[in-house]
């Protein structure tokens, strides 16, 4: 009877802590910031199998979804009027510009592919779905406003700062169109505006939100006046500024805790930088990375791994401790030159690190030593390409292609490919959620709820 009473006592507290911590997805890089979901996910649909709801989304926007209980939350910019139709071909594209993805140009006005719809009044709209049914609950116009800038014309949008919530809150970042906190319901509790951004040729503003207990870390690395700010998440009050030497940068910082001490971690051209979380002091910094740093910073085991995929690509693992400037030193373990990701940022699982480049190769290296398990392995038997992120759950790697399929490969050492499911004529630069087992997807003008 004292046993039972254990085992019913054991089983009531389990089903507390579950009950207190639910599934979610509550940032852009998932639960712990590595790609990776908590639960599983579906391995085969298609646009009519498996879709257990279609929501539609008015405007263009690329942040990706967020979910908290029974809700999902997503920001997008909807135009007041049609764009002028020659305001994304500034500047010729460069040699070696890839389907216009931005090498080469010079800073300023729209390069190659920017500039796209600079001068059109938007909404600025966050908007609130049930999970189960896909009935929009809310939808909020935080602002409107004629940007200054424009963003690139396939990749871009005025809404690619991914929102982030923290089950009570959520907070949505629209860059130079300002930071927005609303409760879950929807009312709105404050907002912060900022002074516009020049980023470089015109590709647009889009660094994730990121939240760090009660504060909020926004980046604005852009080509002139960069800097990291932290803000209160109960007022939006800002706690403390550093100016950092940077061009335009899209990479989020990456917050670890590490032998006591709260870190923000930012990677970008000139420096990789952590920064005490409490103060924005410089604790250590790194160089060494190529222009255009996009891919979010991923942890294990005491070692931080950065990486970059335009020109002069690099990847660096960094052993977490040091102090001052690490250039050069033995803190530096591994580099990488070979498969780097230009835009999608890495998956990170049992010492594993996978990351595919824009034009579809997949590569998984060991963190500990950085030795390929495989490098640059084509997927499938058509060409694809990739501006979303990969996710993965319970030992499947999930691709969502700008060709409109996404793919499953299975997590080891050894690749396999586990399913390809179409989606018919979709484009999926947003990366996908996942949480209780639902897999979600955003297109450009709808977003899906997969599950069996």
């Amino acid at each position: 009877m004292i046993e039972m009473r254990i085992v019913l006592g054991f089983a009531t507290l389990s089903l507390l802590a579950s009950a207190a911590t639910p599934d979610a997805w509550p940032r852009w890089r998932g639960p712990n910031d590595n790609g990776v979901a908590r639960s599983d996910a579906p391995l085969q649909f298609s646009e009519d199998r498996n879709v257990a709801w279609k929501a539609a989304i008015p405007g263009r926007g690329m942040s990706s979804p967020v979910i908290w209980g029974d809700r999902i939350f997503v920001t997008t910019a909807v135009p007041l009027m049609a764009a002028a139709p020659a305001a994304d071909a500034v500047a010729e594209p460069q040699p070696g510009d890839r389907k216009g993805g931005g090498k080469g140009g010079a800073r300023g006005r729209g390069g190659p592919g920017g500039g796209s719809a600079a001068g059109v009044e938007h909404k600025f709209v966050v908007m609130a779905f049930d999970r189960k049914t896909g009935k929009l609950l809310w939808e909020q116009t935080a602002t409107q406003a004629t940007p200054h800038e424009g963003y690139h014309r396939q990749y871009g949008s005025f809404a690619s700062n991914s929102p982030v919530t923290d089950g009570k809150r959520l907070f949505a970042f629209f860059g130079s169109r300002g930071l927005y906190a609303y409760s879950l319901d929807g009312k709105l509790l404050w907002k912060k505006n900022f002074q516009p951004m020049r980023m470089r040729l015109q590709f647009g503003e889009g660094s994730p939100t990121v939240l760090a207990g009660d504060r909020l870390l926004l980046k604005f690395d852009q080509e002139d006046s960069s800097y990291l700010i932290a803000v209160s998440t109960a007022d939006g009050k800002e706690l403390w500024r550093v100016e950092r030497d940077e061009p335009s940068s899209w990479s989020p910082p990456l917050v670890i805790t590490h032998n006591g001490v709260e870190q923000a971690i930012v990677s970008a051209t000139n420096r990789v930088k952590s920064y005490d979380l409490k103060t924005g002091a410089v604790l250590w910094e790194v160089g060494g990375l190529g222009s255009n740093v996009i891919p979010a910073p991923v942890v294990h085991n005491g070692t931080v791994v950065v990486m970059s995929g335009h020109r002069d690509p690099n990847m660096l693992a960094i052993k977490l401790g040091g102090k001052g400037d690490l250039t050069g030193s033995d803190a530096v373990l591994w580099t990488n030159q070979r498969g780097n990701s230009y835009t999608p940022s890495p998956v990170l699982h049992d010492g594993k690190l996978y990351f595919v480049s824009d034009n579809g190769m997949l590569s998984c290296l060991d963190v500990a030593t950085g030795k390929p398990h495989y490098l640059q392995q084509r997927l499938g038997d058509k060409p694809y390409s990739f501006k979303s992120s990969p996710v993965a759950a319970n030992g499947k790697l999930y691709l969502a292609t700008e060709q409109g399929d996404v793919l499953v490969v299975k997590m080891g050492e050894t690749y396999e490919m586990l399913a390809v499911n179409s989606m018919g004529d979709q484009m999926f630069v947003a990366t996908p959620a996942i949480a209780d087992g639902e897999l979600y997807l955003r297109g450009p003008q709808a977003l899906y709820c997969i599950r069996d």
